[in-house]
């Protein structure tokens, strides 16, 4: 039964993680892009940015819970 909780909690903190890398990286891309004006706050093209972001980053994450077996 521990090691039900003990991988439930590493699972856990891994998307938690990847969330926020997810969050942080789809943020840096859209900084530079509101600030030239290249679209505005709300507009569907922040919509794509972050939605594409995050199609990425749920690939890379499965590509590397593959890889490290939690």
């Amino acid at each position: 039964m521990e090691e039900k909780k003990s991988k439930s909690l590493k699972i856990f903190l891994y998307i938690s993680v990847w969330v926020m890398i997810w969050g942080s990286v789809a943020s840096l891309i859209d900084f530079p892009l509101l600030k030239n004006n290249i679209y505005q706050e709300g507009d569907l093209y922040q919509y794509l940015t972050f939605s594409s972001t995050a199609f990425i980053s749920i690939l890379g994450a499965k590509f590397i819970y593959k890889k490290i077996k939690l």
